[in-house]
């Protein structure tokens, strides 16, 4: 059963259950799991967000955690080539 679901930076979801082991099954990017998870979670389920420099994540409701867009303030990283 689904106890702890964080959504970090990169937009990817890490989920665990209530012996803190992953579920690989519910992991991925944000828009290709939410609906399982948010239909799979149970009520007392919680929901964390782990953006820019936090040093530990932050617990939000449920509501908050499934809306897709992210905060104006929250940096994305993302890697890149450049060629010299």
């Amino acid at each position: 059963m689904i106890k702890t679901v964080i959504r970090i930076n990169n937009d990817m979801v890490m989920v665990f259950d209530e012996k803190g082991e992953e579920m690989p099954e519910y992991q991925g990017y944000f828009k290709d799991v939410k609906d399982r998870i948010l239909e799979d979670a149970r009520q007392d389920s919680v929901f964390k967000h782990w953006f820019g420099y936090l040093l530990k994540p932050e617990t939000v409701s449920r509501k908050s955690w499934g809306k897709y867009d992210f905060p104006p303030e929250v940096e994305i990283f993302t890697s890149c080539v450049i060629d010299k």
